[in-house]
């Protein structure tokens, strides 16, 4: 049985920053960082090499898994704040949260980020949007750009390599707690592995693992919900006078039929449409780059509508993947609409797209979203469109395309204490698949923060 002090299961945001933060403080401890996905130069996207125009579910997903987690080959944005993404300052302090991220934001400069512009919330914006019930929530936002953000993670990973074992293609399964202390770790391939210390930070596409985890050692989650709506994509212009002054623009709305709440999210400014595999079901999501050469004629971001559920259904996730695994059904994988098309309720035909003058990023099949999504959150991504469409004009035309189903899993809540330990000792919970995170700015200063506490303990030993 191979032996550790400390395993780092996953190999995201929260596990790359607190690998990094072990290394610079020279802890002592045998550390071992572990993900189910490839390396960072072998994390190869078919689509993106230009192999195949749709997914075709590679086990497991280079966009969703391997080192430096989903958010390696995202748009590269961290959001400096504590008004969403996440609720890291509810354990640690609203002083000491913000201080981690910005301890995060110049650790990103130091490796190569310093280039990338920092934006602020506009207070003009904020009272233009407030005058039609659109709330702009405030942050900070350093935009790496996909291209950047890969550079980074690699200059990471080599200053962590002399210090941390890394090891990848490895799934772990089966956690049990030894008798004197510490965990007994089993891997796909049968390895035993121990250590004293478990830090559970396998992101969202691990969420299910760690609730099994969680189940079989009596650690209890809260529940937690499931954001579903579709990817918007419309010409940059529209948008231009938004992103070029605040880039991230994280709007709100209540809608007035149902009072349900409906958000902007992950805005892309010239970007690209991409798929993306989440435990074998294809969704959507959105990316943009640095480089200028590397940008489109596009802005694209997320309308997600929250969904929480009451007794007697738990399970918010398994909601949503059944919304996403019939969009999969209907379309092969990512459906396609125009706006007009959804509002007159017809489908988009391969004939009608021919006629539009919004460009497609993303090859995706032209259908009916009305099929897939409930009338529910339908009803409300419209109504949040023709709210939008007041401060950028041109949001509600008829050829924006709206992409489906995009879908943001959470896991449930783990509970854990102001260290972020779990009740059971010895065992961590950080980042996204805690369900404590939901950016990359508040998992990667989890991941800091852990290996801070950790580092002490053996500074004392």
């Amino acid at each position: 049985m191979e032996k550790y002090d400390i395993i780092i299961a996953g190999a995201g945001a929260s596990g790359v920053f607190m690998a990094y933060e072990l290394t610079k403080l020279a802890c002592p401890a045998r550390t071992l960082l572990v993900d189910k996905g490839a390396p960072l130069e072998k994390r190869l996207c078919p689509i993106k090499q230009g192999l195949t125009p749709t997914c075709v579910k590679c086990k497991p997903c280079h966009i969703m898994n391997g080192y430096g987690g989903a958010g390696t080959l995202s748009d590269g944005k961290y959001n400096i704040t504590t008004q969403f993404g996440g609720e890291l300052h509810k354990y640690v302090g609203h002083d000491k949260a913000m201080e981690l991220m910005e301890y995060v934001d110049g650790v990103l400069c130091s490796m190569g980020g310093s280039d990338a512009r920092l934006y602020h919330t506009s207070s003009e914006l904020k009272t233009r949007a407030l005058q039609f019930d659109l709330h702009l929530l405030e942050a900070r936002v350093r935009h790496l750009g996909t291209d950047r953000n890969v550079k980074i993670l690699g200059r990471i990973y080599d200053y962590i390599s002399a210090h941390i074992n890394t090891r990848f293609y490895t799934e772990l399964e089966k956690v049990e707690k030894l008798p004197g202390g510490g965990f007994k770790v089993t891997t796909d391939k049968g390895e035993e592995l121990a250590c004293r210390y478990l830090v559970l930070a396998a992101g969202r596409s691990g969420s299910r693992w760690i609730s099994s985890v969680c189940d079989s050692l009596g650690i209890r989650q809260q529940k937690n919900r499931v954001d579903i709506g579709v990817r918007v994509e419309l010409p940059a212009e529209i948008f231009r006078h938004i992103t070029d002054d605040v880039y991230e623009s994280k709007f709100v709305y209540q809608t007035d039929k149902y009072n349900d709440l409906v958000r902007t999210f992950c805005m892309n400014p010239y970007g690209e449409v991409v798929s993306e595999n989440t435990n074998g079901i294809v969704t959507v999501n959105g990316h943009s780059y640095a480089d200028p050469a590397l940008r489109t004629e596009n802005t694209n971001f997320a309308l997600l509508v929250a969904n929480t559920f009451t007794e007697p259904f738990e399970d918010s996730n398994e909601y949503g993947e059944s919304i996403a695994r019939l969009s999969n059904m209907l379309g092969g994988g990512v459906l396609l609409q125009r706006f007009g098309d959804l509002v007159k309720g017809r489908r988009s035909s391969d004939r009608r797209m021919e006629k539009c003058f919004t460009r497609p990023t993303l090859k995706a099949t032209a259908g009916d979203l009305s099929l897939v999504i409930p009338k529910r959150q339908l009803d409300d991504i419209i109504e949040m469109i023709y709210a939008l469409d007041k401060i950028a004009p041109g949001t509600a035309n008829e050829d924006t395309l709206l992409y489906g189903v995009e879908v943001k899993f959470y896991n449930m809540k783990v509970e854990v204490d102001g260290d972020l330990q779990t009740k059971v000792a010895g065992l961590y919970a950080l980042g996204d698949g805690s369900g404590v995170t939901h950016s990359l700015s508040q998992a990667s200063a989890s991941g800091v923060y852990a290996a801070r506490i950790l580092a002490e303990k053996f500074g004392r030993s």
